[in-house]
């Protein structure tokens, strides 16, 4: 869900989440936070919404946490982030993301709850993955470390718009087989 979408109240939360059910045409929503969303989780649930949660680097409160930064990496910080994990799993969520937490971490997260773990920069023992679209096929000039470039894609974009451009600036495109002619008079 979008940032201050649901962070306000839980009856925000619950209002905006079925907005985005009904006007959306979404199956489920996600979002980020763990025991602090936790009643939000299992309100949305109890309503019908099926959740996905999302721990560890939570990029909607990046304001709070100060920067883009694995989380995790000294385990005299593990506790709140496995605290997260099970208030959001215990809360009724399907799954989670965990994004950008030390492998260690991830994989202990992975093997102590009963729902499946999406990790995004987290830890091949997680049960599935998801990148940034955008990141892995090199639109994006500045990537995390942990994507995985799968194409070099901006650069063929950019040749596009400019051939592009400069066919239409030159009068080149549209040429006559990209317009419709007269129909001819019966």
């Amino acid at each position: 869900m979008p940032f201050m979408s649901y962070q306000a109240s839980i009856e925000q939360g619950v209002n905006n989440a079925g907005k985005l059910m009904k006007e959306g045409g979404c199956h489920s929503i996600k979002l980020e936070g763990g025991a602090v969303h936790a009643e939000l989780v299992r309100r949305l649930v109890a309503a019908g919404i099926p959740v996905m949660g999302h721990i560890g680097l939570t990029p909607q409160s990046i304001n709070t946490l100060g920067s883009f930064r694995a989380q995790g990496r000294d385990e005299g910080t593990w506790e709140p982030i496995e605290n997260d994990a099970r208030a959001v799993a215990d809360a009724g969520a399907f799954s989670m993301v965990i994004e950008a937490v030390a492998e260690p971490l991830a994989r202990k997260i992975t093997e102590t709850v009963a729902i499946p773990t999406i990790g995004i920069g987290a830890s091949a023992a997680c049960d599935g993955q998801v990148l940034v679209l955008e990141d892995m096929l090199g639109l994006t000039p500045r990537t995390p470390k942990f994507v995985r470039r799968y194409g070099n894609l901006a650069p063929m974009i950019e040749a596009a718009i400019e051939g592009y451009a400069t066919d239409v600036r030159s009068r080149a495109f549209p040429g006559p087989e990209h317009v419709y002619g007269m129909k001819p008079k019966s």
